[in-house]
C-alpha cells in the first residue's frame, strides 16, 4: 500500500513543511505523523539510516509543535541508530541535542540519562567525548540538587580514565563523587569515594599526593571515623616503611574488597614503583632538619 511506503510517507511529510505559492503555512501536524510512521516502518525494514534520519524530521516536528518532550524522545531514537551505524560523532550530536530538549520540558534526570547514554555508546569508540557527557550528565543533576543520582555516573567517568591511564583526572572526579556524597549525607559512599582516590594516587606512584589526599579528606569527621580512614592510614604506613607484604595484605582487606571492581583491580596490583627508594626518599627526608641544623 502507497500509504505504509515510507518513501512516499517522508515524500508526503516534505511537501506538507514546505511553503510554496498555494501553501502559506507548513502543516506540521500532518507531517510529523507521516515522519513518524516512515522511521518506524524503516526499523521495521531494517533500514537504520533512513530510520535515523526520519526520526530527526520527527523529532524537528515535534519541536514546531511546542512538543519537546516528545522531539527528545525522537531525538533518542535517532541517536540509538546512529549508534547501531557506528556513526559516533552523530551519536554524542543527537544525544546531546536529546538532553537539550528535556531540560526546556525542565526534566533534569532525563535530560542527563540521554548524556549518559551517549556516553556509554562511546567509552571504547570516544572515550575522552564520553568523559565529558558523564561530566555534563553529573553537572546537570548537581544544578538540581540531585547528586546522589549522579553517583554512578562520576564512577563510570572515573572508570574511563583509568582504563586511558589518566590516573590524577581519575582521583579528582572520585574526589568530586566524595562532595557529592557528602552534599547527599551518603557517608558510606563519600568514605569510600576519598579511599579509592587514594588508592588511584598510590597506583600511580604519587605517594605525595596521595598523602595530601589523606590529609585533606581527614579534615572531615565523618571520614575521620570511618574503616576507610584507617585503611589508608595503614596503606601510607606501609609505603613509609617500605612493608610490601603489609601493602599486600591491606590490599586484600574486608575494607577494599567493598569497594568499585575497578579501584579493588588497582589495589591487588599494589605496590607499584620502586618502593625501596621510596622507603630512601622518607629516611632522607626525616634526616634533612637534622643536616640544617648540623650546619648552623
Amino acid at each position: 500500500m502507497a500509504s505504509t511506503d515510507p518513501d512516499k510517507l517522508i515524500s508526503k511529510a516534505d511537501k506538507l513543511t514546505k511553503l510554496s505559492l498555494t501553501r502559506w503555512s507548513a502543516d506540521w501536524g500532518n507531517a510529523t505523523l507521516f515522519y513518524e510512521q516512515a522511521a518506524n516502518a524503516y526499523r521495521v525494514a531494517k533500514n537504520p539510516e533512513k530510520a535515523k534520519l526520519a526520526f530527526e524530521k520527527a523529532s524537528k516536528g515535534q519541536e514546531m509543535l511546542s512538543s519537546p518532550w516528545d522531539a527528545a524522545k525522537h531525538m533518542e531514537s535517532a541517536a540509538a541508530l546512529a549508534k547501531e551505524l557506528g556513526s559516533w560523532s552523530e551519536v554524542a550530536d543527537l544525544y546531546r541535542r536529546a538532553s537539550e530538549l528535556y531540560v526546556e520540558c525542565g526534566r533534569s534526570q532525563p535530560s542527563s540519562d540521554a548524556l549518559a547514554k551517549g556516553a556509554r555508546a562511546l567509552e571504547d569508540a570516544a572515550p575522552d567525548v564520553a568523559i565529558q557527557l558523564y561530566t555534563d550528565a553529573c553537572a546537570i543533576l548537581e544544578e538540581d540538587d540531585k547528586e546522589q543520582m549522579a553517583f554512578d555516573l562520576y564512577r563510570a567517568a572515573a572508570n574511563v580514565y583509568i582504563k586511558l591511564e589518566k590516573y590524577t583526572d581519575a582521583a579528582a572526579i572520585l574526589l568530586r563523587l566524595g562532595l557529592a556524597a557528602d552534599k547527599s549525607n551518603a557517608t558510606h559512599s563519600q568514605c569510600k569515594a576519598y579511599l579509592s582516590a587514594i588508592i588511584v594516587y598510590l597506583y600511580a606512584h604519587d605517594i605525595k599526593q596521595a598523602e595530601k589526599c589523606y590529609n585533606d579528606c581527614s579534615q572531615i569527621d565523618a571520614f575521620l571515623r570511618s574503616d576507610q580512614n584507617r585503611c589508608a592510614s595503614k596503606l601510607l604506613s606501609a609505603y613509609a616503611e617500605g612493608d610490601i607484604e603489609e601493602i599486600k595484605r591491606l590490599a586484600q582487606s574486608s575494607t577494599i574488597k567493598n569497594l568499585e571492581h575497578m579501584i579493588i583491580k588497582l589495589a591487588h596490583k599494589l605496590p607499584t614503583g620502586d618502593i625501596t627508594a621510596l622507603k630512601a626518599d622518607t629516611s632522607e627526608q626525616q634526616e634533612e632538619p637534622l643536616d640544617e641544623n648540623d650546619l648552623t
